[in-house]
């Protein structure tokens, strides 16, 4: 299948929370995408750090993205996420990376890591596809 990222962001754009969080497609491939989300004063919690779930929401995102361009009705059926580091910069980067894509589920490992390349989530996801 071709990719034209115009279509695709616009798509994936009716995504509204993921979307209206910051998330941001770079690019896709079989299987894969890349999706980056720039951290600003929305992204953090009352201590300072980046809230867990801007990290849980650009990985599920970045899954929704790559088991779906192609063909969608793909959904997450379970999800584990363990935070590992805090960002150096505030440009952050999940990347999808396929495990299985059997006939009725797939797996995912996405990491999370900013633009320097410090690691902040490693995520894996399992998906059912839905058959549409």
């Amino acid at each position: 299948m071709e990719k034209n990222m115009d279509k695709i962001r616009e798509f994936f754009s009716h995504d509204k929370y993921a979307f209206n969080t910051g998330c941001y497609i770079e690019d896709v491939d079989d299987c894969f995408a890349r999706i980056s989300l720039t951290l600003d004063e929305r992204h953090y919690n009352a201590v300072g750090g980046v809230m867990g779930g801007v990290y849980f929401t650009i990985a599920d995102f970045a899954f929704a993205v790559a088991s779906n361009w192609q063909k969608s009705g793909t959904v997450s059926i379970t999800s584990d996420i363990s935070f590992i580091g805090t960002p150096k910069s505030k440009k952050i980067i999940a990347e999808t990376q396929l495990v299985k894509n059997g006939r009725t589920t797939c797996c995912y490992n996405v990491s999370v890591a900013d633009d320097l390349g410090t690691p902040l989530a490693a995520v894996k996801i399992v998906g059912l596809h839905l058959g549409k």
